[in-house]
């Protein structure tokens, strides 16, 4: 995230990274969405930045790690949103940032099978069943 984007957001707010996985089926473009742990929400794989490491990159590694998927991620974001995230005692204010990943293969295991659920489904399909209005934006922005 650049400097000027850091100073775009409230203080208060934290930053994290998040992978729009897609592949095309059967000439149809599908999202990839995966459930969260703690609240068995539908989102995307999405996680905290890499110490050493690119937003883009994380955000590659997240989507590998929370759902098996693995391909090219773009290098600038395709966009972001904004959600409260639940702690034990309270809520944190979190904007992610969205990186493309065009998925060319799936893990037959990784790191955090079996704690999640993953579907692919098509993004005006996603867009209905995720919870974040920014993220439904995002998905619902998405040319078939």
């Amino acid at each position: 995230m650049s400097r000027k984007d850091k100073k775009k957001r409230p203080a208060d707010t934290q930053h994290q990274v998040g992978a729009l996985p897609v592949r095309e089926r059967d000439g149809r473009l599908e999202v990839c969405l995966i459930t969260t742990r703690e609240t068995s929400r539908w989102s995307i794989p999405k996680g905290w930045p890499m110490k050493g490491r690119n937003d883009w990159e994380a955000a590659r590694i997240e989507a590998e790690q929370e759902a098996g998927l693995v391909g090219t991620v773009g290098k600038k974001p395709c966009g972001s949103f904004i959600y409260w995230k639940r702690r034990a005692e309270h809520f944190d204010l979190v904007e992610v940032c969205v990186y493309p990943l065009r998925v060319n293969a799936t893990l037959p295991t990784w790191k955090e099978i079996g704690q999640r659920q993953v579907r692919w489904v098509l993004p005006a399909d996603a867009a209905l069943v995720v919870e974040e209005p920014g993220l439904s934006s995002l998905l619902q922005s998405m040319k078939p």
